[in-house]
Order: C-alpha cells, then sequence, then structure tokens
C-alpha cells in the first residue's frame, strides 16, 4: 500500500502524500474482529456447554458475567496503561495473552476453570478499545476521526454478522472445545503481524511529510505520541488525584451513563441471543447461526452510516452538537423497538425488531469519537478506560440479569429491560452532554 497516495491541497499540484494511516486503519479493524471472535466463542458454545454440563441459566449467566466483571474492572488500571506504553509492543501482548487464554477455555472442564478463563479473557482485553482509540488519535485529524472510528468499530459488527455463521460451523465439526482452540490460535498469529507492522505516524516507513503534517495539523502535542520519561511512583492519593478529572464533568459523565446503555444492548446479543434464538425461538443450530447474522449486518450499516454522514457534517460547518450527538441520540432511540419482539410470537417480526435495534446499535457506537473530542488531553487514556469500564458494567450487570429473568422460561421482561435502557442512553445525551469541545484543566 506504499504506492497508495492522494493530493494535497497545495500549490505545488505535483506534492502528494501517502495514505498510510488507511492501512493502520485496516489493522485496528482485523484487530477488532479477532477480540470480538473471542468474545462470541463463548456465546456460539453455550447451548453446548449448557447441555453438556447440565448448568442452569444462572449459572450462564454468572459465566458469561465473568468476562465482564473483569474487563469493567480493569478499564482504568489499563487506560493507564495505554497512557503509559507504546502501541506497537502493549497491543499483540495483549492479543497473544487473552488469546492463549481462550484455548485454554478448551481444556477445563468444571464451571470455575471456565469462569476463571473468561475473567483472564477479560482483563487482558480490557486495555483494547482504549488503545483503538489511542492509535486513531495519533493517526487521524480530527475531521477524519469519527470516520475512523466508525469503520473500526464496524469491525464488530462485520466479525460477529460473519463470524457467527463460521463459528457455529467450526463447531459442528470440531465441538465447542476445538472452536476455542482454532479462534485462539488466529489470535496469536495477528499479534505477531501486529508487531511486525505496526509503528508510529513520525516512525512509520509508508508516511511521507506530507501526510504527517496532514496527520499533525490539529495536534500541538498529542498525548499518543507524547513521551513521558519520567514514570512518578504509584500512589493512592496520586491516583484520585488524577481519577478526579475524569469524573468531575457532567458532560463525560453523559457519555458514561450512554455508554453502559449502549453496552447493555450490545451485550445482549454478544452473550443471549444465539441462546434466546434456540431455546426460546426453537431454532435448531446452524439455522440460528445465519439468523442471528442478519441484526450484525444491520448494526454494521448503521455503524458505517453514522461515522461518514457525522464527518460530512463536520465538513460542511454543521456544530459538533449535530454532527456528533444526533446519530447518538436517534440510534439509541431506534434501539427500543428491542422491545416489539417481546409482544409477537412472529419469527419474522423478531428479527425485523432486533434487526432496527442493532442498526440503532451500530448508529450510536461512534460513541467513541466523545472521548476524543471532550476528553482533557492530558487524561485521554484514563477517561477512555472510565468511558469502557461504564460499558464493561452492563457486561456484569445484563447477563447475570437475564439469566435470573428467564429462569422461569419467559424471555419478553429482558427484552423489555434492554430497550428501556436503550431509552435511557437516549436521555444522558440529550440533557447532559453539552457543548462538544476539550474540557479545560490545569494540564491542558
Amino acid at each position: 500500500m506504499s504506492d497508495q497516495v492522494e493530493p494535497v491541497a497545495s500549490n505545488d499540484a505535483a506534492t502528494k502524500r501517502t495514505r498510510a494511516r488507511f492501512a493502520i486503519l485496516g489493522m485496528i479493524f482485523v484487530t477488532v474482529v479477532v477480540n470480538y471472535m473471542d468474545r462470541t466463542n463463548i456465546a456460539v458454545a453455550a447451548p453446548a456447554i449448557k447441555e453438556d454440563w447440565g448448568l442452569s441459566t444462572i449459572q450462564m449467566g454468572y459465566i458469561f458475567s465473568a468476562w465482564g466483571i473483569a474487563y469493567a474492572a480493569c478499564q482504568i488500571p489499563g487506560g493507564i496503561f495505554v497512557d503509559r506504553f507504546a502501541a506497537r509492543v502493549f497491543y499483540p501482548f495483549l492479543l497473544i495473552s487473552w488469546s492463549i487464554a481462550t484455548v485454554i477455555h478448551a481444556f477445563v472442564g468444571s464451571v470455575a476453570g471456565l469462569v476463571g478463563c473468561r475473567i483472564a479473557v477479560g482483563v487482558l482485553e480490557a486495555p483494547s478499545y482504549p488503545t483503538n482509540n489511542k492509535v486513531v488519535t495519533s493517526w487521524f485529524p480530527k475531521e477524519e476521526r469519527a470516520s475512523a472510528i466508525a469503520l473500526y468499530t464496524s469491525g464488530q459488527f462485520v466479525g460477529l454478522a460473519f463470524l457467527i455463521p463460521v463459528l457455529t460451523l467450526i463447531q459442528s465439526y470440531v465441538g465447542w472445545e476445538g472452536l476455542f482452540i482454532v479462534t485462539g490460535l488466529i489470535g496469536i498469529v495477528w499479534g505477531i503481524v501486529w508487531y511486525l507492522f505496526y509503528r508510529e505516524p513520525e516512525d512509520h516507513f509508508m508516511v511521507n511529510d506530507a501526510e504527517l503534517e496532514h496527520i499533525q495539523k490539529d495536534l500541538n502535542s498529542s498525548p499518543a505520541t507524547t513521551v513521558h520519561p519520567e514514570k512518578a511512583k504509584f500512589n493512592i492519593a496520586a491516583f484520585f488525584k488524577t481519577l478526579l478529572p475524569a469524573v468531575s464533568h457532567k458532560e463525560l459523565w453523559g457519555i458514561y451513563i450512554g455508554q453502559f446503555c449502549l453496552g447493555s444492548t450490545f451485550i445482549f446479543f454478544l452473550t443471549w441471543f444465539p441462546t434466546y434464538l434456540v431455546e426460546y425461538r426453537g431454532l435448531d443450530f446452524i439455522k440460528s447461526g445465519y439468523i442471528a447474522s442478519i441484526p450484525f449486518l444491520a448494526g454494521f450499516i448503521g455503524i458505517l452510516l453514522s461515522g461518514f454522514t457525522s464527518d460530512y457534517l463536520v465538513r460542511k460547518g454543521v456544530s459538533a452538537e449535530w454532527a456528533r450527538k444526533s446519530p447518538v441520540i436517534l440510534g439509541m432511540l431506534l434501539s427500543t423497538s428491542l422491545m416489539g419482539a417481546a409482544y409477537t410470537d412472529n419469527n419474522t417480526l423478531i428479527v425485523i425488531f432486533l434487526s432496527i435495534a442493532f442498526f440503532g446499535n451500530g448508529l450510536a457506537s461512534i460513541a467513541w469519537v466523545f472521548v476524543s473530542l471532550l476528553a482533557p488531553k492530558n487524561i485521554l487514556g484514563l477517561v477512555g478506560g472510565v468511558f469502557n469500564f461504564c460499558g464493561g458494567l452492563s457486561a456484569i450487570v445484563i447477563p447475570i440479569a437475564i439469566g435470573i429473568i428467564v429462569k422461569d422460561g419467559g424471555f419478553e421482561p429482558a427484552l423489555i429491560l434492554i430497550g428501556s435502557l436503550a431509552l435511557l442512553g437516549a436521555i444522558s445525551y440529550i440533557f447532559l452532554v453539552g457543548k462538544v469541545e476539550t474540557i479545560q484543566t490545569s494540564k491542558n
């Protein structure tokens, strides 16, 4: 891709800039696909594990939630690590480590062992999205960032849409144990590829001066590329002093609450959705994999439409309040259509309601752009960690809550719960997130 160039607005018509940032974006996209493959494999394997081990819905809820507990608990520490360590080394370390933990799933023989593996994957995946945001912030100017975030975030929808049928087929041939081995090995290989090919913009062989100037035109001193030669020793007082700016602004609380609500819809699809189709809608295992892909395709369309439309409106001079917030608010309102599935037994209508809901979830999934736009520059990783922590809380609460709600056989109250939380998320963005601009602190 080193021969790809794009014109620069300059008096010198011959001046060209490279497009290496899009190659890096492609690498993040693949990483997101791998990430969600290792989150989703447990949902695909769940009906078989539940049958083989004779587990209840509440026990399955705890297994699903184990990942979320670790993921949420490690968001803030993970965000601090993201601010301190280079993405070239830190990301492949995480990739390879969580992939090894994925392989180990195949060799445990108890609920406790499976819970331990899910915790390990959650701990090691926790810094992944703050790292994605850091990489995009260092590689893309503000005017391109929502589109970049939309493209890499779409990897979770594309991966889920196309991988769920593939994962169900793999499991049908090699069993649920083999599924974990195959998915883990893929992640190990990709971790090696990341280490070999990723560099920061100023060090990358594919970047020329014109592209570097374009990338850094609105980054006076990007936190993603700032070197921290001195490392202060950790103490609890210093930690809370650092944390305070990340939790003392209502605008940030608006996106934190919104992310919990957005995550609640997503985590339903990521955990209980295949079980819902197989056990509560009566679909066979292979068919459920193909039907489950339809809402994820709708989500993929939603996230792409959201990101490119948002950046287009910004370039046309539309205020950030409208250009950035409107897709998120509209998306969450559309996600309330999930409740419609609770009032029909028609499988076609159920798929339509769920697809509209996940299309809305896709529209709202550019919410990460608010971390980049609102966070004080010196704590970008920390705000990203708190933001993802709040999203991760949904991965703790929702799987267990659904497991308890459906233990007597009815799934309708669970669908109403998820739809109601989507409405709460829209309200949060409407009333708490004010002017979209970088929050100023004494260290900005």
